[in-house]
């Protein structure tokens, strides 16, 4: 179903021009502690346990804990609106660095293994924002506004992996291990972002009109509207991100192996996550202009290549580097035409929870490729792990193509003669 014009909805273009601006500036902060925890949690784990088998179960917990927090946060959103949800996901992200830093510290494995799961509400958050971000677009702007916000994570996250090395410094100065400091940036990071968030974000982006029924929420609610052009856009949501999370997930710990400083590591996630970021308003631009399902074609492409030169790149490090950017490429491509697509097919007032199924969906496929990229490397090697990504976008491919296959044939019967 197509939204009304932002103009017919008697609302001002200003209210969501300051809810942009607001939720851009969150983001910038919010990014820094999500950027330095990916940069050494796998890295964390493999120090507390003396194992590379446990490295991948980093990402897991964190997107399983971003999974677990998204029905919750887009129920309170439906109920109460955008604003306490969101700074809900981002304080909860900060008890976890707490509790993970902790973890390093007791060098107890459960316990950090619980920070990040909690760590997990902080990607809950940074996710449901891109579609706080749309909550009163116009339809015609619904992926610029979406890329922009996506965009604004590109500033945080680049620098957060990137402080490694002074975060290893005040976790020397405190006594803790050196892994633990970025985690400490992280626990700030998202206590700013949720106290940013609960002062500034106002009008809260959901509108919640007098006398309407209430919002439908959970699970049950969201799964008769999965169908038709709705499940293509969540698939393809979902599938990116598992090629994305289960190739980012050991990276740090192959080039650990073939000798790569933390510096260098942390390069390598920065310019990644560039790669999911950076360019996003482009991708915003293509999936409005140019089309959903071209845009996220393209995505997959760029995720085929990326899968390619990461997956031969062995001890060079700058093949990884750069496999690793196109990755993030593919990435932001695929997923922002895929919101886009998504929420554009589905009635407002189903929106919320639509979304946040979509995003249980995707992060549930992170984390199951989070989890076998772990044994997949441990068995076989980086090289197998990158091939067997790849294979994941094609039933992409095939769902795109069938369904603009069957529009065309609809298109065409329905035309008179």
């Amino acid at each position: 179903m197509r939204d009304e014009p932002l103009e017919r909805r008697g609302t001002s273009r200003a209210p969501q021009r300051r809810i942009v601006s607001v939720l851009v500036v969150v983001q910038v902060v919010g990014g820094i502690g999500n950027g330095a925890g990916l940069a050494v949690g796998a890295l964390l784990l493999k120090d507390i346990t003396g194992s590379s088998g446990w490295a991948g179960m980093a990402v897991v917990m964190m997107t399983l804990g971003a999974a677990a927090f998204t029905i919750p946060l887009s129920s309170l959103a439906a109920r109460h609106g955008r604003r306490p949800a969101l700074t809900a996901g981002w304080l909860f992200g900060s008890l976890g660095a707490v509790v993970t830093v902790v973890g390093a510290q007791t060098r107890l494995l459960p316990v950090a293994l619980l920070g990040l799961l909690l760590f997990g509400g902080s990607t809950a958050a940074n996710l449901q924002s891109r579609f706080a971000a749309v909550d009163r677009a116009a339809l015609s702007q619904v992926g610029r506004s979406l890329s922009i916000v996506v965009w604004s994570t590109t500033v945080g996250a680049v620098i957060g992996p990137n402080l490694t090395g002074p975060g290893a410094s005040v976790a020397a100065a405190l006594g803790l291990p050196d892994l633990a400091g970025p985690v400490l940036f992280s626990a700030a990071g998202f206590a700013v972002a949720g106290l940013l968030t609960v002062a500034l974000l106002r009008p809260d982006p959901l509108v919640h009109r007098p006398g309407a029924a209430p919002a439908p929420r959970g699970v049950r609610a969201a799964l008769p509207h999965v169908r038709g052009r709705t499940f293509t856009a969540m698939w393809s949501i979902a599938s990116s991100h598992a090629v994305m999370v289960s190739v980012m997930a050991l990276t740090p710990v192959h080039m650990e192996d073939h000798g790569a400083s933390l510096e260098i590591i942390g390069l390598t996630i920065s310019l990644h996550i560039a790669g999911m970021y950076a360019l996003s308003p482009v991708m915003g631009w293509l999936a409005d202009g140019w089309g959903h399902d071209r845009t996220i074609l393209l995505g997959q492409s760029i995720l085929l290549v990326a899968t390619a030169v990461a997956g031969t790149a062995g001890s060079s490090q700058v093949q990884i580097t750069v496999g690793l950017f196109l990755l993030g490429l593919g990435w932001s491509a695929s997923v922002i035409a895929g919101a886009a697509a998504l929420t554009t097919s589905i009635a407002p007032e189903n929106r919320p929870v639509v979304q946040g199924l979509s995003d249980l969906v995707m992060n549930l496929a992170g984390a199951l490729g989070g989890l076998l990229a772990g044994l997949v490397v441990a068995l076989s090697g980086f090289g197998t792990l990158n091939a067997a990504a790849a294979v994941l976008t094609v039933p992409v491919a095939f769902l795109v193509l069938s369904g603009r296959r069957v529009a065309a044939e609809a298109a065409t019967t329905s035309t008179p003669v």
